[in-house]
């Protein structure tokens, strides 16, 4: 075994964009589980756009991560060792461990996960919380009927991908809005999107309407700024808008202007509800179960844009989050 750690930790709260200079790789002790707590191999970290909150220092719905303290993330791995009376050598878990190669937990928001069902990177994707968002935020906020239309923003992403197909599975039409024709074609012809608008073809107001004869239903909102904008502006009546993050603003440096259509939310008696996972944590299970038989059915494809080069690598491998540079659910690869 390998006696000692190898951790990120944050150097400094970023100003505008992630930058490498932001963390530090830093060597430390091979953590020791104590009474209750046991000791994870982590094999595989989730990057999320959320992390970029979690290193800012205004408030949020958790509390930000601390100058050196190790980078908080979703990871899976292994316990290799555990004074802990439901845990013990060999189990495999995902949980808030954090980007380093040793985690101790007493098995807060800890989940068992089987590794024969899926790899381990699924279960930080498509049957982790990425799945969990999506599914909830669909099904629980903006509750589909049969032939509506659900628009997702970030549509080739890992919770926009997956909110697609869901509505798909639950008799709507379903619009994705990504970057770049490589994304939109990915969208539709891997993914079984109806239609998949171009934000960035430079006529977005004109090719979401397109796209949306009938208009929108359902908008899943994972952008923010001038899409929130253009799919504000072709709601329907009494449509349903959950919000589930607002990517485009996240490395902003100073307020950002609009939406300038927030009048839709009113002539169109709109619901618009802002979420996180967390929300709904007690349902997990249920969640998963699902998910997880979508998936064995072949209804429900889940991507994974695994990187390599360990921890070292987080740094540069968590920037492509905010440049569209992933393609499917970021993973980083210990």
């Amino acid at each position: 075994m390998t006696e000692g750690n190898r951790v990120v930790t944050l150097a400094r709260r970023p100003v505008g964009m992630v930058e490498p200079d932001d963390f530090s790789i830093e060597d430390a002790p091979l953590p020791e589980p104590g009474e209750g707590e046991f000791r994870v191999k982590v094999s595989h970290v989730s990057l999320d756009p959320a992390m970029r909150g979690w290193i800012s220092e205004g408030r949020s719905y958790v509390p930000p991560v601390k100058i050196g303290a190790v980078m908080r993330s979703f990871s899976v791995g292994v316990v290799d060792a555990s004074n802990h009376p439901d845990y013990g050598p060999g189990d495999a878990v995902t949980g808030l461990f954090g980007v380093q190669h040793y985690a101790v937990s007493d098995g807060t928001r800890v989940a068992k996960v089987d590794m024969s069902q899926a790899p381990p990177e699924r279960w930080i994707g498509g049957l982790g919380m990425p799945g969990t968002t999506a599914y909830f935020g669909l099904l629980e906020i903006g509750k589909p009927k049969e032939s509506e239309t659900v628009v997702v923003s970030a549509a080739s992403g890992a919770v926009g991908s997956i909110v697609g197909q869901i509505a798909k599975i639950k008799g709507c039409r379903a619009v994705g809005i990504a970057g770049g024709p490589e994304k939109c074609r990915a969208v539709v012809d891997e993914l079984g999107f109806d239609a998949c608008v171009d934000y960035k073809a430079g006529n977005l107001a004109g090719d979401l309407r397109a796209a949306c004869p009938d208009g929108i239903d359902i908008f899943y909102e994972n952008v923010g700024g001038e899409i929130f904008d253009a799919a504000l502006a072709q709601m329907n009546l009494f449509g349903r808008i959950p919000v589930c993050g607002m990517i485009s603003l996240y490395n902003a440096t100073e307020p950002q202007p609009g939406p300038y259509n927030m009048r839709s939310i009113l002539v169109n008696r709109l619901t618009v509800r802002g979420f996180i996972v967390f929300d709904f944590i007690d349902r997990y299970a249920e969640a998963i179960a699902q998910l997880g038989t979508w998936n064995a059915e072949g209804r429900l494809k889940m991507r994974e844009d695994v990187r390599e080069g360990g921890v070292e690598a987080f740094p540069e491998v968590l920037s492509l989050l905010y440049t569209g540079g992933n393609n499917g659910k970021l993973v980083l690869k210990l």
